[in-house]
């Protein structure tokens, strides 16, 4: 994929959500240090979570029973992915994020849930940021399980 296939959505009138989504991503990416009790791979598993759920509330918007199937089941999948990254390696976080990313592109280029325009360039910069983040972090040494 081009870099310039990548900075579409800033061209297509996006620039805002774009910068709100690194903004939200540096703050995603910090999390860890709001919930210091929390173990570093769960505070990072709630957030994939959180952030792939949201596709949920579109897909109710949407209205179409095909759409809500396919996002609640897809949401299901990294609920899963990001509760094996608490207890296993944390490269299922990033793994996570990133797969989280490829699929706000692709819902971008799709449209498959109807009026989400923004979000999906939104999330994509949130996602693959915070996923090379915490691949920094886990080949710097951070401990992700107390």
């Amino acid at each position: 994929m081009s870099v310039a296939a990548l900075a579409q959505p800033v061209r297509g009138g996006l620039r805002a959500p774009v910068i709100w989504g690194l903004v939200i991503g540096v703050a995603q990416a910090a999390s860890p240090l709001a919930f210091w009790w929390l173990d570093t791979a769960t505070v990072y598993a709630l957030g994939l979570v959180l952030i792939a759920s949201v596709y949920i509330g579109f897909a109710v918007a949407d209205g179409r029973r095909t759409v809500l199937a396919v996002e609640t089941g897809v949401a299901g999948m990294f609920v899963i992915v990001a509760a094996a990254a608490i207890t296993s390696t944390p490269w299922l976080l990033v793994a996570g994020l990133a797969g989280h990313g490829f699929k706000d592109l692709w819902q971008h280029r799709r449209q498959f849930v109807a009026n989400t325009r923004w979000w999906p360039p939104f999330c994509l910069v949130v996602d693959w940021p915070v996923a090379a983040i915490i691949a920094v972090e886990i080949v710097a040494g951070v401990h992700f399980h107390h």
